[in-house]
């Protein structure tokens, strides 16, 4: 994996972002566009990680903080580059992150439909929690 270079994303890399998430991404959110990609990189502008092998962006995770909890969205992993450790990369480069911002749990968004991911997940660790459910308000 000595060529996978995990970086924080820039303004510029916007449009290829969501360009790699309509094809690598399961689902899709209300933020997924210019200007909520945008506003995540200017409130926090480490939040969005990607991996790059050769230049190409081949996974992405969001390790967003607000200082309470530490929250992972949008890992993907380009269907062609699966199952070569760029996930369990992004997920050992979000959980860094965290720590050093003194983060103590992580909360991740999994899809109850995507099964692979749901692996994914309980593969690095995570389980789980049967007892909570997901309330939104569109706004």
């Amino acid at each position: 994996m000595s060529d996978l270079h995990i970086r924080c994303a820039v303004h510029t890399d916007i449009d290829t972002v969501l360009r790699f998430w309509r094809e690598a991404a399961e689902g899709t959110s209300i933020s997924d566009d210019h200007d909520g990609v945008a506003r995540l990189l200017a409130r926090d502008p480490e939040a969005l990680l990607l991996a790059e092998r050769d230049g190409l962006l081949v996974g992405t995770v969001i390790a967003g903080f607000d200082g309470w909890r530490c929250s992972a969205y949008r890992l993907a992993v380009h269907p062609e580059h699966r199952r070569q450790g760029i996930a369990t990369a992004l997920l050992e480069a979000a959980e860094q992150r965290f720590a050093a911002l003194g983060g103590r749990r992580v909360d991740a968004m999994v899809l109850e439909a995507n099964e692979r991911a749901q692996h994914t997940w309980a593969a690095a660790g995570y389980h789980r929690e049967d007892h909570w459910r997901r309330w939104v308000k569109p706004l």
